[in-house]
């Protein structure tokens, strides 16, 4: 993940006291290739219980609002 988006993203979830987990996919990509293929091509990108949220760039205001529900 780009360092700028991790700290954002890292500044966002301390708000709401959660902690942001992260997957390095070229790392993972030598056990699930699928991942490269699914998110090589935008990333970074955010999933947010599971779905994906935004990516190339952390869309604060959305996140934020989604977090809050």
């Amino acid at each position: 993940m780009c360092a700028t988006a991790l700290e954002q993203l890292r500044a966002i979830c301390a708000d709401f006291d959660i902690e942001p987990g992260t997957v390095d996919v070229d790392e993972a990509a030598a056990t699930d290739p699928g991942l490269r293929a699914e998110y090589g091509d935008r990333l970074p990108v955010v999933l947010l219980d599971g779905n994906e949220h935004s990516y190339f760039d952390v869309d604060e205001a959305r996140l934020r609002a989604d977090l809050g529900r």
